[in-house]
């Protein structure tokens, strides 16, 4: 069959036909579900979206069947970006990996589109081992910032109370805020700490309740 012999020619020698762009929709379709599987393996953030894995798919077939109606006409093309450039997503993009995904879905879709299935199933398999390769390896990991409050008694406040905790349990350690509480009898600090590989929460909070009089301690994590 022709059209099967065209699968992976020049896009640009190539003559759009109904079930041509059928096929390009089908491709569309599979390749995005690869990239949501992938997507769903490296997740890592605070909320995961089922709509948010449904929309990479329906952009990438949708963007494959409207670049057969841009193809050779690049003012129509320049316009559909700027058209893409006004979307704006109803719930706000918590991981900046996200806008990596959604653009992932766009080039599969106009690849598609413009019957490029070899350089689809190429930026797929590529794009997708990188993103899978960085999950797995922990790239650039680092250890989270944490913000942590102490309350003191007035009686015990000093600048040098908790230093050499911080010490044997943070990388690194910032003074973000003080203020009175309890109608100024005690002291509530702030701080933003990032621990060690081997801190652990429980033993470094014990060790603060040690020296804050067994008063309120928190600690909370600041997902990026």
């Amino acid at each position: 069959m022709e059209m099967f012999e065209q699968l992976f020619s020049n896009g640009e020698s190539i003559t759009s036909t109904v079930p041509l762009v059928i096929l390009a929709m089908a491709v569309a379709t599979i390749l995005s579900i690869i990239i949501t599987k992938v997507y769903q393996i490296t997740f890592t953030g605070g909320r995961y979206s089922q709509s948010f894995v449904h929309t990479i798919v329906m952009m990438s077939v949708i963007v494959s069947g409207v670049m057969n109606v841009i193809s050779g006409n690049a003012g129509v093309a320049f316009g559909l970006f700027a058209i893409f450039s006004l979307i704006r997503f109803r719930s706000a993009v918590t991981d900046a990996k996200d806008i990596a995904y959604i653009f992932f879905g766009l080039c599969i879709g106009m690849t598609s589109g413009l019957f490029r299935f070899d350089l689809a199933i190429i930026i797929t398999i590529v794009a997708s081992g990188v993103f899978y390769l960085l999950h797995q390896t922990k790239y650039a990991e680092n250890r989270d910032i944490q913000i942590l409050k102490v309350t003191v008694p007035e009686n015990l406040n000093h600048e040098d109370l908790l230093v050499d905790i911080f010490k044997q349990y943070t990388e690194r350690y910032t003074l973000r805020k003080v203020e009175t509480t309890n109608l100024g009898t005690m002291i509530l600090y702030s701080y933003a700490i990032q621990g060690k590989e081997n801190m652990k929460d429980k033993e470094l909070i014990d060790r603060i309740r040690e020296r804050n009089a067994n008063l309120k301690v928190s600690l909370t994590y600041m997902h990026e």
